[in-house]
């Protein structure tokens, strides 16, 4: 079973951070990890800083601003945090995905969780420039959080004592296309039905089936080669079963996530090559933007 040791969670002060933030403090209780929040001071998003360098105040102005955001993240963090938790707390200056990139090598992160807006046209901007780069680009996984989780999965509760984090799995659904970019993440879907003991969905997706004659064969081999990934061996309550389905992937994934009331999509991220781009846009994006639930993205 994979271990969660530390969490790293950038936070922008938005909804979207706080849905996030949510989820990775349930991790921290889950998996007693140490959990960081992070919040990156961008120059770039002050018009005026060019005309302060050139006043020579670029070090105070700097200095103002990093107070600042350490002040904001600590009013965040002491809203939105119960008393069993202590996060650590990090003021970052630069650009936001080199910061989160950065960082989370620096200190060996084993998940960075994050949330997206979800909004089409302004969010592929958004997500082109912080989140989509951080997923293909991190060294461990990222748990992206956009839409509100259904009523039947995870959950915000209040009680008498504040916030409290329920984000227990019970369904699972791994997405697969059979290459070797899919094998890590099926990895960490395996580990977390296992901790969970949730119910695991292994999904290929059909693109193209030569005629209607050769459907059902095309769907034989599909369910065989999705049996091959079931570990052999594992422990008696695993609880996995295999879904083909023929279509475009992302509606396919959307689909079966919304009518099996999925908690969590495990999907495997190629990298940062000129493929990639129009696969992760293609799919992972438009599942994260139109999905009901976390997507847990892996890069080989």
């Amino acid at each position: 079973m994979l271990e969660i040791k530390l969490i790293l969670c950038p936070i922008d002060f938005s909804e979207f951070s706080i849905r996030a933030y949510r989820h990775a403090l349930s991790l921290a209780e889950h998996y007693r990890a140490r959990l960081v929040a992070q919040h990156i001071v961008e120059l770039s998003r002050y018009p005026y800083a060019d005309f302060v360098a050139s006043t020579g105040d670029y070090a105070e102005f700097c200095r103002v601003l990093g107070e600042g955001g350490k002040e904001q993240l600590q009013e965040f963090v002491k809203h939105h945090t119960h008393h069993e938790i202590q996060p650590e707390l990090v003021v970052h200056q630069g650009v936001a995905p080199d910061c989160i990139l950065s960082f989370a090598q620096a200190r060996s992160a084993d998940v960075i969780v994050m949330g997206t807006h979800g909004r089409r046209g302004y969010d592929r901007l958004v997500l082109g420039s912080v989140t989509n780069r951080v997923m293909r680009t991190a060294t461990c996984p990222v748990l992206a959080i956009c839409n509100p989780p259904h009523d039947s999965g995870a959950a915000d509760v209040v009680s008498d004592k504040g916030w409290g984090h329920v984000h227990h799995l019970t369904r699972i659904l791994f997405c697969t296309d059979f290459s070797e970019n899919s094998e890590r993440a099926l990895n960490y879907a395996i580990s977390a039905t296992e901790e969970y003991d949730a119910e695991l969905t292994l999904l290929h997706v059909l693109e193209e089936v030569p005629s209607p004659a050769k459907t059902e064969a095309a769907i034989a081999r599909a369910t065989k080669q999705l049996d091959k990934l079931i570990p052999p061996g594992g422990p008696k309550k695993l609880k996995i079963k295999t879904a083909v389905r023929i279509g475009k992937p992302y509606q396919q994934i959307v689909q079966l996530a919304l009518e099996a009331h999925i908690d969590l999509v495990a999907m495997g991220v190629r990298g940062r090559g000129a493929l990639d781009l129009a696969v992760f846009g293609s799919t992972t994006y438009r599942v994260l933007q139109l999905g009901p639930c976390p997507v847990l993205a892996v890069r080989v």
